[in-house]
């Protein structure tokens, strides 16, 4: 049927009424947030060494330690090699695989780690528990009768040179298993006791110590069987008798616990296999120093598939864990160590080496939201599992190369101080914001807008330098700032992270993208 000239033009504003009426709903489904940084309020402060990493104890040894998702047929054989077998207890043997020792002096490495300085360097770990420390510089070549490990006096010296090129405060944890107990299974500080004097003895020093990696897993960690929290609670009152008396500038952590808030929290009774953080602190009495705890918001699939998925990786529930595991252990600090600081020494994407997507962009919005939120929660400092091992490294294990969680790293760095503001809870966006790190008055916003869609604007009423990390594809191996690849520079420098200036008003956050904003202009007292 031909369309006469008025039912065209009913048509034509038909289609322009719903043009119209499409692009206000799209408007109003966009967030819209404005802040004022100069009239941002001071929460609090952070340790000056809040973001921190782990080097696993098996890392510095040579060990098996998790599996690659794709096994290189080159990886170097276990023959021959002194802790070849040291899997923790009761685990699938077909889940590790033999690595040599990391390389402590590799430029790269000790060049890529002091960029993030100050910070601590955890050498814990479940394997630890069960190692051994030679009694002179001839290491013995397999481990004695209740160990699993042996740390060389070399090894460990290079622990210490590693730390001080990085400008890295060691932390570390006992042997607590069958091998530093006498007749009766009590712990002896023998061990203990030659490690710090060693460390001494070549200019180190250990700035804070964990009795034991994880004691709510006790019997995995090599335990001795039946251990159970008043065993724990004697041996812990043991180990801070003879800090006190040997170490006293040793900081004492404690308990360091896990795995209490994927089960109803008050319904986990002790057990031979584990034992709950209320038990161990109840035995163990008062003596810490800081409150301890760690932190994974799945098993990778690498030990129990389906329990977290790509697809959840910038979800809300996913990203909210880390304030419910957070929230449970600092309610044990508030009854059992009032006061004390409360710090996260273990955390990463996922427990088991981490998901295949845990090197990629994907999981760069749960590593920055997880610092954001634990900074305003007044935990004062987050070590990251790990610098270089497994796929929630930092760093390739094998090139050494920075993965997108390093860049995000670097940038937290540089930009955000340690005295915390508070930005508000925003529909739509994640919003942090803490003093510009060396600039007094200035003020660093961190907007994280996990929507796979839609954008969010933010309006500022001063200029900002602003920082976007993105990525082509959120499972990128590449991310880039403002646009642009970050990779090393020639002769492995650092690229210059430059930013790019935005005028007072409106900032669009795009989706899936994090955006530093960095308000040099803000004048807020609280930052003077």
């Amino acid at each position: 049927m031909a369309m006469t000239r008025s039912s065209g033009f009913k048509v034509g504003m038909g289609i322009a009424i719903a043009a119209l009426a499409g692009s206000q709903k799209a408007a109003a489904q966009t967030p819209m947030l404005s802040v004022d940084p100069s009239q941002l309020p001071r929460l609090g402060t952070i340790d000056e060494r809040f973001q921190s990493y782990n080097v696993e104890m098996v890392e510095v040894t040579g060990g098996r330690f998790w599996k690659p998702y794709r096994a290189s047929a080159s990886a170097p054989s276990a023959h021959g090699a002194v802790n070849a077998g040291n899997v923790p207890a009761g685990g699938n043997p077909d889940l590790y695989e033999y690595r040599k020792p990391v390389d402590l002096s590799n430029r790269r490495l000790r060049a890529l780690a002091a960029a993030l300085a100050p910070a601590y360097m955890r050498v814990s770990g479940t394997w630890a528990n069960t190692t051994y420390f030679a009694e002179s510089d001839e290491a013995p070549s397999t481990p004695p009768n209740g160990f699993r490990a042996v740390l060389s006096r070399e090894r460990w010296k290079a622990v210490i040179d590693f730390a001080r090129a990085a400008s890295a405060e060691i932390i570390t944890s006992m042997a607590t298993g069958p091998g530093v107990r006498d007749a009766a299974g009590l712990w002896q500080s023998d061990q203990a006791r030659r490690f710090f004097a060693y460390t001494r003895s070549v200019g180190g020093r250990i700035a804070a110590a964990e009795f034991m990696n994880e004691p709510t897993l006790a019997a995995m960690g090599g335990a001795p069987r039946g251990y159970d929290a008043t065993a724990y609670g004697r041996d812990f009152k043991a180990f801070i008798a003879f800090i006190r008396a040997s170490e006293p500038d040793v900081m004492v952590l404690g308990p360091g616990s896990i795995g209490e808030t994927a089960a109803p929290q008050s319904s986990r009774p002790s057990s031979s296999e584990f034992i709950n953080t209320r038990d161990l602190l109840a035995a163990s009495g008062s003596g810490i120093d800081v409150f301890s705890y760690h932190h994974y918001g799945a098993v990778s699939q690498r030990c129990s598939p389906g329990q977290t998925t790509p697809e959840a990786a910038v979800s809300e529930a996913w990203l909210a864990s880390t304030d419910r595991t957070r929230a449970f252990y600092q309610s044990l600090r508030d009854e059992f160590a009032p006061d004390k600081p409360i710090w996260l020494t273990e955390t990463a994407e996922a427990a088991c080496g981490g998901n295949p997507w845990a090197s990629t962009f994907l999981d760069t919005f749960r590593y920055l939201d997880q610092l954001g939120r634990l900074a305003r929660a007044g935990v004062q400092m987050v070590a990251h599992n790990t610098l270089a091992a497994s796929d929630y490294g930092l760093l390739d294990e094998t090139t050494l190369r920075p993965r997108p969680n390093y860049w995000a790293a670097l940038l937290w760095r540089r930009v955000m101080g340690t005295i915390v503001l508070d930005a508000g809870v925003h529909q739509g966006v994640h919003l942090y914001a803490h003093c510009r790190r060396g600039i007094r008055g200035a003020v660093t916003l961190l907007a994280i807008n996990t929507d796979r869609t839609t954008a969010a604007i933010l309006r500022l009423p001063v200029a900002s330098e602003r920082y976007t990390l993105s990525a082509d594809h959120l499972q990128s191996a590449e991310v880039k700032l403002n646009g642009a690849a970050l990779e090393l520079a020639p002769n492995d420098d650092l690229p210059r992270l430059a930013a790019v200036t935005s005028p007072p008003g409106p900032v669009e956050i795009g989706p899936t993208t994090i955006t530093f904003l960095d308000v040099g202009d803000a004048k807020n007292p609280a930052c003077d």
